[in-house]
């Protein structure tokens, strides 16, 4: 049996104490011109991030990696990969589609 290595990380990002709402805010913040292949890890506390960032890779079309081992740490880690066809999203509400331009 063969065991799969995530890819390294290009950036990593603290949410240590945030919930949901501000994790995703933060996460939309700092990939913010990240370009395409970027693989960020995700480190939270935050027990609903097993559900909440595969919904919103989902929703935005972000690669969800999965878990990390990370064993220095007693956070658990995630992975995603930014894709070039993401979709954007509110910057005050990075659960919901950014309006259309005109």
């Amino acid at each position: 049996m063969t065991t799969v290595q995530p890819p390294a990380p290009d950036l990593s990002i603290d949410g240590t104490g945030l919930l949901c709402v501000q994790l995703l805010l933060r996460l939309r913040g700092q990939i913010a011109g990240y370009p395409a292949g970027t693989v960020v890890h995700i480190q939270t506390t935050d027990p609903a991030a097993p559900l909440d960032l595969p919904a919103w890779c989902h929703l935005t079309g972000h690669d969800y990696l999965g878990p990390v081992p990370h064993p220095a740490t007693d956070r658990d880690v995630y992975a995603i990969r930014l894709t070039a066809a993401a979709l954007p999203t509110r910057p005050d509400r990075p659960w919901h589609p950014a309006p259309a331009a005109d």
